[in-house]
């Protein structure tokens, strides 16, 4: 939609262009790049479909937290715009020393974003205490989370549906790894979405207002067209979206303070 919208912008000069950088981690086997790169190479075609001047960068980095400004090719004078969907459960809080880096991942990407300075940063997460370093912690908050997840598969996929075994297998190995692995091996870092809202503050970034029609359209949607014990509501500039009262996602925008 955003690319066609560029493509009907008025004016003599034709659509702007469209500079993109996407950024994965590395795919096993020969070619880690493979991922991202086809990426650019479908963004490419449909822009050039419509008309829409098109750059793209591909980074693949295993440690996220170690990519600079300078490599993401930004443009003096660019809008910027950041779009990160639920790619930050796996990023450690605990400081760690990764090359010159000496914050914590989660912390030097978070400082990485205020620096970019963005216009509008749109940040998509899931929303679990999923951190404590104490087992019974994470167990407990592990099975009231994913009891609700299981919960509204049931309720809205046949048990035969391929979504949803592809869901339930997904599921079920970040259980096994939140509970059962600890230390590097405890890749799943899933944080609530006030752990994101304080940590995006200190780095200098503020959550932009949502506006009122919009979010009262979204909640007749979910009325008009979904299950009843779908949740949608907001708070402190947050989408929050979940099931029976249990919020599992949360949308917000932010920009540099």
């Amino acid at each position: 939609m955003l690319i066609q919208n560029l493509s009907q912008r008025p004016g003599t000069g034709g659509p702007p262009k469209l500079r993109i950088t996407g950024i994965e981690l590395p795919q096993p086997g020969f070619r880690p790049e493979e991922m991202v790169k086809e990426t650019g190479c479908r963004l490419a075609k449909y822009c050039e479909r419509f008309g829409v001047p098109f750059e793209y960068n591909a980074i693949t980095r295993k440690n996220w937290e170690t990519i600079k400004v300078q490599d993401l090719k930004l443009v003096s004078g660019d809008l910027v715009a950041i779009n990160c969907s639920f790619r930050f459960e796996n990023l450690f809080d605990e400081a760690m020393v990764v090359a010159d880096t000496p914050d914590s991942p989660k912390i030097a990407v978070t400082n990485l974003i205020r620096k970019i300075n963005p216009h509008i940063y749109v940040q998509s997460v899931l929303s679990g205490a999923h951190t404590s370093p104490f087992f019974l912690t994470r167990f407990r908050e592990a099975l009231f989370y994913y009891s609700a997840c299981f919960d509204m598969c049931d309720a809205v996929l046949p048990r035969n549906d391929l979504h949803r075994l592809s869901f339930e297998e997904s599921r079920a190995c970040e259980i096994m790894n939140i509970i059962a692995c600890e230390g590097i091996q405890r890749l799943q870092r899933t944080e609530t979405y006030k752990q994101w809202q304080s940590c995006n503050t200190r780095a200098g970034l503020k959550p932009m207002p949502i506006r009122p029609e919009l979010v009262k359209e979204l909640k007749e949607m979910v009325r008009a067209g979904y299950h009843k014990e779908f949740l949608y509501v907001e708070d402190g500039h947050w989408l929050l979206q979940g099931w029976k009262g249990r919020v599992l996602c949360c949308n917000s925008c932010w920009t540099s303070a």
